[in-house]
């Protein structure tokens, strides 16, 4: 499993009308890009696949903040910022063992965030589908 490179200057939602986005309040330094959990008290922290408790994906900061700073998240969405022009469209994204970070492949759990998929330019360009299981508890 290799990291996706994440430029977080450049995460952007793609069609944000439909797109599903929530603000929270950091409990932790959060940047713009990263893989982020729920915490029981509905704050938001930063994941990580091989992290007790922080195996939970839950959505991508589209903003970045410190501990108890508000953090928009998008929960489902097309979004930019992502180097994924390499892989196979229909390919799924995974929580990264890197906190904050998605993977190419699985992590210490499985924990599946989204897909790569391919815009209708011409180019079709390739970018991250996010589409949080919120039925799913990874233990």
């Amino acid at each position: 499993m290799a990291d996706i490179v994440m430029t977080a200057t450049q995460v952007a939602v793609i069609f944000p009308a439909k797109a599903d986005i929530n603000d929270y309040i950091a409990t932790e330094t959060i940047t713009k890009g990263q893989a982020v959990y729920i915490l029981t008290t509905g704050k938001i922290g930063v994941a990580d696949a091989n992290a007790a408790g922080k195996q939970q994906f839950r959505g991508i900061a589209l903003s970045g903040g410190g501990a108890g700073q508000g953090v928009s998240v998008l929960h489902r969405g097309h979004v930019f910022g992502y180097t994924v022009s390499g892989l196979n469209a229909n390919a799924l994204a995974y929580l990264s063992d890197t906190a904050g970070a998605l993977g190419d492949g699985v992590g210490t759990m499985t924990v599946p965030v989204g897909r790569i998929v391919s815009l209708s330019d011409n180019s079709l360009t390739k970018v991250l589908f996010i589409d949080v299981q919120w039925t799913t508890t990874w233990a």
